[in-house]
């Protein structure tokens, strides 16, 4: 197995600084996970919309399915996270991700348990913040990434700059954008210790999702995902009559209660189930340079093949 060594790999024990995003529905499964971290990336199980006795499951089967690090991204918005902590505690994974709320709710805890802590961040103040509470590392989200991009819609290549530079004792995962080597090698440029591919591992066999929305990241150019849902929770997906119908409200300025029910009257599990026309179909820009479905491990060593093309033809 190919080994890219870097300073986010030796902390979590991972030979390559390929990080499998945590996707609702797509990651809430052990087969994506456990592919990539056998592979010698970081596979991560999605725990945000799983219930309690399918999570539990899950985290046996990722710990029966390889001694290779793996990670659960935890958003700790979701309903029932006290009790998703107490599990996650109880079955102790190698690594926590958590997005959507602050490190001092978790932190202590599961430092003790030996866990380690990476924060998902959107922005220098977060990062600082989440850098002085002590995680072990940030996930830094750009502007290109699916689901749920930064409000301050920065790009990935500036945003992950700005927080190596604010924060350069902290490892940093870049996230938005990248799709193969070559955007691998360019956030290990910027001074990131790994990339965290999302897009790219719908378009992957293990992914849980329905064959048409992974026809749909295939068949997108890098300008048809579409951000809505502004003040709402923002998102980027594929445009379809969804986004468009919640592109019009927003540009006429619609009633906020007219715009949330719009919003929520369409979920990423409708989209997972197949309803690609009005279900939310989140995929970042670089579904635009995706050209087929594969099996995951493929693609980390597709990844791996490519970041060494790139680095052999710079100067």
């Amino acid at each position: 197995m190919s080994r890219l060594p870097t300073v986010l790999t030796r902390l979590l024990g991972i030979d390559l600084p390929i990080v499998q995003a945590g996707m609702s529905w797509a990651s809430s499964c052990s087969a994506l996970p456990l592919a990539v971290s056998r592979a010698g990336g970081l596979g991560v199980v999605a725990a945000g919309p799983m219930r309690i006795a399918d999570l539990t499951r899950v985290l046996d089967e990722m710990a029966g399915g390889t001694d290779a690090p793996w990670a659960v991204n935890l958003p700790l918005n979701r309903a029932g996270v006290d009790e998703v902590i107490e599990l996650l505690l109880a079955r102790k994974p190698p690594v926590l991700i958590a997005s959507q709320g602050g490190p001092s709710r978790y932190l202590r805890r599961f430092h003790d348990a030996g866990i380690r802590c990476l924060q998902v961040v959107a922005g220098t103040v977060h990062a600082r913040k989440s850098a002085e509470a002590g995680v072990d590392g940030l996930i830094v989200v750009g502007a290109e990434a699916g689901g749920h991009p930064p409000p301050g819609m920065v790009g990935t290549q500036v945003l992950v700059r700005a927080v190596v530079k604010a924060v350069p004792e902290v490892p940093v995962i870049a996230s938005g954008g990248v799709a193969d080597g070559a955007g691998l090698a360019a956030m290990l440029a910027l001074g990131a210790g790994a990339a965290q591919f999302g897009t790219r591992f719908i378009a992957s066999d293990e992914a849980t999702v329905h064959p048409d929305y992974k026809a749909a990241v295939l068949g997108a150019s890098v300008e048809d995902t579409r951000t809505v849902g502004h003040g709402l929770g923002l998102i980027r997906g594929i445009a379809n009559s969804f986004t468009a119908r919640m592109a019009e409200l927003e540009q006429s300025a619609a009633d906020l209660d007219v715009r949330r029910k719009a919003f929520h009257a369409s979920t990423l599990r409708d989209a997972a189930l197949g309803d690609i026309a009005e279900g939310k179909v989140e995929a970042g820009q670089s579904a635009g340079i995706i050209g087929e479905v594969l099996p995951a491990a493929e693609i980390v060593e597709r990844i791996v093949a490519e970041y060494g093309e790139a680095r052999d033809r710079l100067p």
